[in-house]
């Protein structure tokens, strides 16, 4: 049975940290006695060695050496050493000392004495009375450094183009020195694809270039152990080109197809190294497998790496030296196998492959481990290892090889195993296993450590453990005895054994209870059993409440100089006490009093860049810890560029280059570039361009004879950086002018002139001094040469004496001091206009209703017009009115029709009137004669409704009506009529009667009517073109003169405040249900009318099918039929759409009064008055919807 042995833990821990209990048993606590120090009193153990000298050791031989052998048993090990094989006696030896209670050496060299001296083999063997454990062996060398052998370097001249090979050649040294090239000045010389270094140190020239000519091609050794550097003899390069060979040598000899060679002779790739088409590489298992190739050739050859039959491993595969050098590291026996480098250049490719084996010295597949076993108990030793070839394993027993040990009956040896069995306490010994090949060994020591004790638990007595709930709870008992005890828990002073079906029993004896809970709270007790006795320990248990962050710090992203607040509310147990901090960045927070902590928050104010980072909010109780961070970022706009240079400086263009400032975490977007034109505009920046964010460069198009100066300015999300400093100045040269002055016309201001007028060119667009003005005309029609004038930087030229409207063609071109600009373009201009000379002729009126005239004439000949044809214009006025023949003066209105129309529309006549117009043509300069006059005449239309309806002097039986005539008769008045109804109480309408009455009748006196009776009269005038719109008005019958004292009351009441306010809003929620009917009928819709409308309604209105052309449901019947008797309809009149209405649709394209190519209206009114004596009616427009045309006069 194998013997556990158990270390003993602290008094009180946390069980929520599992990992800090307790080792467990079978990993490292089973292979030792615990150092308990009571425990350690009684016990004994083997020696162990803890730490030793590596078995390769260099030491500095300008200072003392150190061997190092640490060991560790009871009772405390002594020490010896060997040296070379044999007993080294450090008595004898006065500079070797011992270290008290260690076997470490010291051997003081720096006194007296040579390292050298001490060079060889050496080996510490630690012994106690249980065994002997033995160290590796050391192997003492010091480390050397030597100089170069002297020599004498002969200058190499070569051709260009040629390869070259430097040879280094370090001398050797302990450990190997590091190389590397330099020149006098100490500073590394450049290397590239062309030059190299190779891993024996040579340097290496795939083809040598003129300006690697130099007299200091120095290679240095630097050795780390002595730190010194040793220096080789400068190698003087010289490379000549062919032409410089054929100069001087040239006429001695007649090699010419040498010397007369192109100085770079193209060739295919060879290698410099390794030599032959192939080669053999063996490297150690765990090192760093090296491949180098190196080519020369013209153009310089690129190597690439391929392993033949399988693929280089992607994790450990690196390429140094441009890719000549390919390093495997931590190489394994499947790394083996065939490696090809190829080169390659313009004229062709070659390839080496290197053969690989992967050899392995010893290395552990189970080492063997310390055994603690009691008597009688049975334990194993196992020492496996493996190697490339494979290593022999070999036993020894306290540093004495195995076979030549003192028999044990108790142990058997069986290849890389022992076997023990029914050991005794004679059995304790140290056995080391030896495993070699010819690469290296392994060596280990393992004790045997055979002991008979009873159980004994180490971890104290009462223990209190705390842990938070919903967490494993891990309960020490750590123990110690031989043969091994048994582990038994319990709960509470009467409680069964624990089962593992609810706890986890450690062979360590810790008990684990995966999730604690309340209820898992109490007192457990721990016992440990053997054949030699029992011990117990009680433990106490006791949960509490996590803690939480219930309100977590958020994210924050706050600009620069704001300030940013983070909340943290943490919750715990009541009798836990939480601290809780703040950390910036893993780290506390900075001593500053920006940064302000209360109870729960924490507040940055006045934020600047440095804040930015993790914020981290963490509680702490003794038992656990909780954490909830949020980032910072701090933005701003970007810092403005900086380092600004002006590169490649051309005549039109320059490069600028800049570096970003800082973009204030927010990444920039973009860079606007803006100059400065010092000579012309100074002061005034202008925009040049932009670039995306990540460019640092931009190569900017510049015009000539411009004092150009940069700035640059950086934007990202939250805005643009102040401007960058200006750069310098850079002037370029003056040129002719890039372009001409735009803008050019030719235009008349007197019938006799031309007055040609260009946009001048800015001071940025002069390209030079000098600037002028080269002005050209001649007649387009004439055989006449170009007339031509320079002037000054001005803007106009006036050419007199010419003809009046005539085509001129113009040019005008720009020049300077450096010559003319490129050739202009033509342009159409025209001499001064003249008014016309001829009026429009045949002009005759259609008139097509009475608010509709249609004009035609006939087109005024293109040479008498005298300039640019505006269009023609028509005036018309009303001369007189057919009924009254009264002179006044009236309004002339006028309508202009654009282009070379001939005919128009005249719209918004007025019916029944006596009209005068006459045409004249417009040109640029003005109006011709007018045409003669043409008289028409309207015919009548409807009258509008009359002006007022009053009901005067009611009586028990008769009501009075009074009225004005209508404003707008639009005709002779033929009659009036009347009709009216009674409407009873409930709003129903009576029989209706219809009267007429004479045209020349303003009062008239209802007889023989209902008393105390409400009527509803329609009244509205006639002439022979039918009726007029109506006016209504309502009235009551008196009955006595209670009645109409109530009446009176009534009156009094309508004319209170709070009774005109509710009118109003009466009247107003009427308006607005009109101008949405109104908008809905312009769409097209149809709208309901409600089941019951106003009874107040005219009875003259009917529905009309939705095919008659009409706008909407209701319009004018024409046979004025009244209403039946209980109808309500609306009481306004719709007017139906005529054959002749005079819409705006009809005449023009809107308000500008313009009209279509059919002679529809396209002129406009230009609200020229002219009053003249006429007779005419007094009334105003006539009713028509055409009247609104109007307003446009």
């Amino acid at each position: 049975m194998q013997l556990k042995i158990m270390m003993p833990k602290k008094k009180h821990l946390s069980a929520g940290r599992a990992p800090l209990i307790l080792f467990l048993c079978q990993m490292i606590s089973a292979l030792e006695v615990p150092l308990d120090p009571k425990l350690l009193e009684d016990l004994v153990q083997p020696p162990t060695i803890t730490q030793q000298s590596p078995k390769d050791y260099i030491i500095d031989p300008r200072e003392n050496i150190v061997i190092q052998c640490e060991a560790k048993g009871k009772p405390p090990p002594s020490f010896s050493w060997t040296r070379n094989g044999t007993h080294f006696d450090i008595d004898k030896d006065p500079l070797v000392t011992m270290k008290s209670g260690s076997g470490t050496l010291t051997v003081n060299i720096m006194s007296e004495g040579k390292a050298e001296t001490y060079e060889g083999v050496y080996q510490c063997t630690a012994r106690n009375e249980r065994g002997a454990a033995i160290s590796n062996n050391i192997v003492i060398r010091p480390s050397r450094s030597p100089l170069w052998t002297k020599e004498k370097l002969e200058r190499i001249t070569l051709r260009n183009g040629q390869s070259l090979v430097l040879p280094c050649r370090p001398p050797v040294g302990l450990p190997p020195p590091i190389i590397f090239w330099m020149d006098n000045s100490f500073q590394r010389l450049p290397q590239s694809e062309r030059v190299s270094q190779g891993l024996n140190g040579d340097l290496y020239f795939s083809n040598v270039l003129p300006e690697d000519t130099r007299e200091d091609y120095i290679c240095y050794a630097r050795f780390n152990h002595t730190q010194t550097i040793q220096q080789k003899q400068p190698i003087s390069v010289k490379v000549i080109s062919v032409d410089e060979l054929n100069d001087t040598i040239a006429a001695n000899l007649s090699d010419t197809e040498f010397y007369g060679a192109k100085s770079h002779r193209e060739r295919p790739p060879t290698f410099l190294t390794p030599e032959g088409n192939a080669s053999r590489k063996e490297e150690l298992r765990g090192n760093v497998l090296s491949l180098e190739c190196i080519a020369e050739g013209l153009p310089t050859p690129v190597i690439y790496w391929i392993k033949e039959d399988g693929s280089l491993p992607i994790n450990r595969t690196f390429y140094r030296n441009f890719k000549k050098t390919l390093q495997i590291v931590q190489v394994t026996e499947a790394d083996s196998g065939n490696y090809q480098c190829i080169a390659k250049n313009a004229l062709g490719a070659i390839h080496h492959t290197i053969s690989v084996t992967v050899k392995a010295a010893p290395y552990w597949i189970i080492a063997p481990q310390n055994l603690v076993l009691s008597p009688g108990e049975d334990g194993t030793l196992i020492c496996r290892a493996n190697g490339n070839p494979k290593p022999r394993i070999s036993w020894l027993l306290n540093g004495v090889p195995i076979e030549i040990a003192p028999d044990d009956p108790s142990r058997k040896i069986d290849g890389d195993t022992i076997i023990f069995s029914n050991v005794q306490e004679r059995s304790s010994a140290v056995y080391q296993c030896n495993a070699s090949n010819e690469y290296g060994y392994l060596l280990a020591n393992a004790f045997v450590n055979v002991l008979a004790e009873p159980p004994r638990i180490l971890t104290s007595a009462d223990t209190l453990y705390q842990v938070i709930a919903n967490r494993p709870a891990l309960l020490d008992c750590a123990f110690f005895g031989s043969p091994l005890p048994t582990i038994e828990w319990f709960k509470g002073a009467k409680g069964s054994a624990l089962r593992e079906d609810i706890y986890v029993l450690h062979e360590n004896g810790t008990l684990e209870i995966p999730v604690a809970q309340k209820d898992s709270t109490g007192t457990y007790t721990c016992v440990a059993r053997n054949k030699l006795g029992m011990a117990k320990n009680d433990i106490h248990l006791e949960i509490k409440d996590p803690t939480r962050i219930i309100k977590q710090p958020e994210y924050a992203v706050v600009q620069r100089g704001s300030t940013v607040s983070f909340e943290c509310i943490v919750k715990h147990d009541h009798t836990l006490i939480p601290t809780v901090m703040w950390l910036k960045d893993h780290r506390e927070l900075p001593s500053d009093g920006r940064f302000t902590v209360d109870e729960d928050r924490l507040v940055v104010a006045d934020v600047n860049d440095d804040d930015g980072g993790t914020y981290t909010c963490v509680a702490n109780t003794t038992l656990d810890n909780v954490s909830a961070s949020a980032v910072l970022s701090v933005v701003d706009v970007p810092n403005p560029p900086f380092d600004l240079e002006l590169t490649d400086q051309l005549d039109r263009s320059v490069q600028l280059s800049w570096t970003p400032g800082d973009d204030n975490n927010s990444p920039i977007t973009k860079f606007i570039i803006e100059y400065e034109d010092a000579m012309h505009e100074p002061g005034l920046w202008h925009h040049q361009t932009e670039v995306p964010g990540a460019q640092t460069t931009a190569q900017l198009k510049l015009s000539p004879y411009v004092n150009y100066s940069f700035r640059v300015m950086a934007v990202n999300s939250l805005g643009r950086s102040l401007p960058s400093e200006a750069s310098e100045q850079y002037l370029t040269k003056a040129a002719e002018p890039d372009k001409n002055p735009t803008a050019v016309e030719g235009l008349g201001s007197e019938p006799d002139n031309l007055v040609i007028t260009w946009k001048p060119l800015n001071g940025f667009e002069s390209n030079g001094p000098g600037l002028q003005y080269k002005v050209s005309w001649r007649q387009k029609d004439g055989d006449d040469e170009w007339t031509s004038m320079v002037v000054a930087d001005v803007s106009k030229y006036i050419v007199s004496g010419t003809p009046t409207f005539v085509p001129y063609l113009i040019k005008v071109q720009a020049l300077n001091d450096a010559g003319f600009a490129p050739e202009p373009a033509v342009v159409l201009g025209h001499s001064g206009e003249d008014l016309p000379m001829v009026a429009p002729g045949n002009v005759h009126v259609n008139v097509v209703n009475s608010t509709l005239a249609e004009v035609h004439w006939d087109p005024v000949p293109l040479k008498s017009i005298r300039g640019h044809l505006q269009g023609y214009r028509i005036y018309y006025w009303k001369a007189q009115s057919s009924s009254t023949r009264n002179r006044r003066h009236i309004e002339k209105k006028i309508l202009t029709f654009q282009g070379s129309k001939t005919h128009g529309m005249l719209p918004g006549l007025e019916p029944f009137s006596h009209y005068t117009l006459n045409v004249r043509v417009v040109n640029g300069k003005g109006e011709g004669p007018a045409s003669p006059d043409r008289v028409f005449n309207t015919p009548e239309g409807v009258p509008s409704a009359p002006s007022s309806l009053k009901i005067v002097n009611p009586t028990l039986d008769s009501l009075t009506l009074e009225w004005e005539p209508p404003s707008h008769p639009n005709g002779v008045l033929t009659e009036y009529t009347l009709k009216y109804q009674p409407i009873n109480s409930t709003h129903e309408l009576g029989p209706l009667v219809d009267l007429k009455i004479p045209a020349n009748k303003t009062r008239w006196t209802l007889k023989n009517l209902n008393f105390s009776t409400r009527y509803k009269f329609y009244f509205y005038a006639q002439t022979a073109a039918g009726s007029g719109n109506q006016i209504t008005e309502e009235a009551i019958t008196t009955v006595d003169e209670g009645k109409m004292a109530m009446a009176s009351r009534q009156v009094d009441i309508a004319t209170q405040g709070w009774f005109i306010g509710l009118m109003c809003a009466v009247a107003l929620l009427i308006l607005i249900l009109l101008i949405v009917c109104f908008i809905r009928r312009n769409k097209g819709g149809k709208y309901p009318v409600k089941e019951k409308e106003d009874a107040h309604a005219d009875p003259e209105i009917q529905p009309m099918k939705e095919d008659d052309g009409t706008f909407g449901e209701y319009s004018d019947a024409e046979d004025h039929k009244p209403l039946k008797k209980g109808s309500r309809t609306p009481s306004d009149r719709t007017v139906k759409k005529e054959d002749s209405d005079d819409s705006l649709v009809d005449y023009g394209e809107g308000v500008n009064g313009q009209f279509n190519e059919d002679g529809s209206f396209i002129g406009q009114y230009s609200g020229k008055k002219e009053k003249e004596p006429a007779e005419g009616n007094e009334s105003s427009e006539a009713p028509s919807p055409v009247n609104a045309m109007n307003s446009f006069v």
